[in-house]
């Protein structure tokens, strides 16, 4: 089981219909007796053959679902590492997947990527320092690592820049204004 495996859960969260399954089987509904979930596969039972795993990355449900945990990363941190998981899922069990889901997953990723860091440049308070303000010399890692980090928040606060911008009123080269 990969760790995407683990985090999508399909075996609890999906709800498989015969409809879903007879379309990605080419078959009629009528021809499925019964569909049963189990961890890592779907055991459908059929009237003309009996029974017949199908994986759960072949279900559409599937593709939503990586899909749905890409647009949830918050961070570049966060998309990177499900990325890395996306795609050693996809290489562990190629034959498992269509050949138009990890495609699809890299337009999704690319647009969150994006987002990301459009987001982390508007919203990050270093990127608005004053033109005045000088960044005093033993403070340039700190600086540089706030930078390169999409959140910022009051608890997170160890270097004299950030807490500057924080709490204008208590820094004396803001406060002058």
């Amino acid at each position: 089981m990969t760790i995407l495996f683990r985090r999508i859960k399909p075996a609890q969260k999906f709800r498989i219909t015969k409809r879903q399954i007879a379309k990605l089987l080419r078959i009629s509904e009528s021809l499925i007796v019964k569909i049963e979930s189990w961890l890592f596969v779907v055991f459908v039972h059929r009237t003309d053959k009996g029974g017949q795993f199908i994986s759960y990355r072949q279900i559409e449900q599937w593709k939503n679902a990586v899909a749905c945990q890409v647009q949830k990363c918050l961070t570049q941190e966060q998309l990177q590492h499900l990325w890395n998981a996306i795609t050693f899922d996809h290489t562990k069990h190629q034959q498992q997947y269509a050949d138009s889901v990890l495609p699809c997953l890299n337009k999704i990723w690319a647009k969150c990527q994006e987002a990301i860091s459009q987001k982390s440049q508007n919203s990050n308070p270093l990127l608005k320092i004053p033109s005045h303000h000088t960044v005093p010399q033993g403070d340039q890692t700190d600086v540089q690592h706030r930078l390169n980090r999409p959140y910022h928040s009051n608890s997170d606060i160890h270097c004299k820049v950030c807490f500057a911008l924080t709490f204008p009123a208590k820094h004396p080269n803001l406060s002058e204004q």
